[in-house]
């Protein structure tokens, strides 16, 4: 891939990522893996052990402490797309909750929460792919 390829809004990649935020980036994919993997694995959920367990927040703080290192490059669009699956899922997370408290949303909210670890797999094996192929993410 060139280092003219294009990152989210339009911009151009002028330079290549520095191999560390390279590094970083698949710690922080690592770690939600991580994160997942407990879920399934042990007696947590998916969506539970993704937003509350420490490699989980670890990986976001992370992200937000590194990405500076991937500004100008098309790396920058994975952290990004890292943080954003965070907060989102936590997001949804909630939605999901205020459903179920509500009589009329407690199909929709438990649909929610069901379909949630789905797109989490999702989120973390797309970006990690598209890391491992240095590709830029839709954000």
């Amino acid at each position: 891939m060139s280092a003219e390829s294009p990152v989210s809004g339009g911009e151009i990649a002028a330079s290549s990522p520095p191999p560390s935020a390279v590094s970083v980036a698949n710690i922080v994919y690592g770690l939600h893996t991580f994160a997942i993997v407990v879920g399934i694995a042990g007696t947590a959920t998916i969506l539970g052990s993704f937003i509350g367990s420490v490699p989980s927040i670890a990986a976001v703080v992370l992200n937000y402490v590194k990405r500076g290192d991937a500004k100008g490059t098309w790396l920058y669009s994975h952290y990004q797309w890292q943080i954003r699956t965070f907060w989102y899922a936590l997001l949804w997370m909630l939605v999901a909750g205020a459903m179920i408290l509500s009589v009329i949303g407690i199909f929709f909210g438990f649909a929610l929460l069901a379909g949630l670890p789905l797109w989490l797999i999702y989120r973390i094996a797309r970006g990690w792919m598209r890391l491992r192929d240095s590709q830029p993410m839709y954000v």
